[in-house]
């Protein structure tokens, strides 16, 4: 046995547009000022993008 034992369960964030739930390892992470924005994928990311531009017009 290992002294070590595995964790059985996977670490998970929320994506910031869709709230889908990513593993931690396959996060892609976008820095804004104070903090940490994670997305799914691009189309998430980009749709972000643009509703934050939208916001500041």
């Amino acid at each position: 046995m290992s002294a070590n034992p595995m964790p059985t369960e996977i670490e998970t964030l929320s994506c910031e547009l869709c709230l889908e739930e990513i593993p931690v390892s396959e996060a892609k992470s976008e820095e804004a000022t104070d903090y940490v924005v994670y997305f799914c994928g691009l189309d998430c990311y980009q749709q972000w993008l643009r509703q934050a531009a939208e916001e500041r017009d």
